[in-house]
């Protein structure tokens, strides 16, 4: 069984929460990936950002639904996620625009979960861990290499 440890990218590139969204974009664009791990000042993984976090910096942001009923506006649209969206388009340092929603592996997590996870959750970027510490990462161009080479 093919596992984490073996088709992981060991030489983890990483973000810091309070990292420039322009040193970002940098970052991924000289190194030619999709995404990071993001770490705290203890060099915890406390999110992913990815290529999509930095484009969604340049969308058109959509006005929430709303209704006026007797002197009273409500929200079709949750105001949470409205707010959310400003932040993230707005925001000038990786903290800002990061996923918090954090998935992750260890080193022996099998192809098949690996492949499940990022299928099912739509990751772009999958640290690894051992003992609670980055010790990779895996991004879908791993996984199109292990099919690309017939592996299984």
């Amino acid at each position: 069984m093919i596992t984490a440890k073996e088709i992981m990218t060991r030489e983890v590139k990483t973000a810091h929460l309070d990292m420039p969204v322009q040193e970002l974009a940098a970052l991924l664009y000289d190194n030619k990936i999709g995404g990071v791990p993001v770490v705290d000042d203890d060099g915890r993984v406390v999110g992913v950002v990815t290529e999509n976090d930095l484009i969604d910096q340049n969308k058109k942001l959509h006005i929430p639904t709303m209704v006026s009923f007797l002197d009273s506006v409500i929200f079709i649209d949750s105001a949470a996620s409205f707010e959310k969206e400003i932040k993230k388009m707005t925001g000038s340092v990786v903290r800002d625009v990061c996923s918090e929603e954090l998935h992750t592996v260890d080193e022996d997590t099998g192809l098949e979960d690996i492949a499940s996870l990022i299928s099912e959750k739509g990751v772009h970027t999958l640290p690894v861990l051992k003992d609670g510490k980055l010790v990779g990462v895996i991004g879908k161009a791993d996984l199109i290499r292990i099919i690309a080479h017939g592996k299984k």
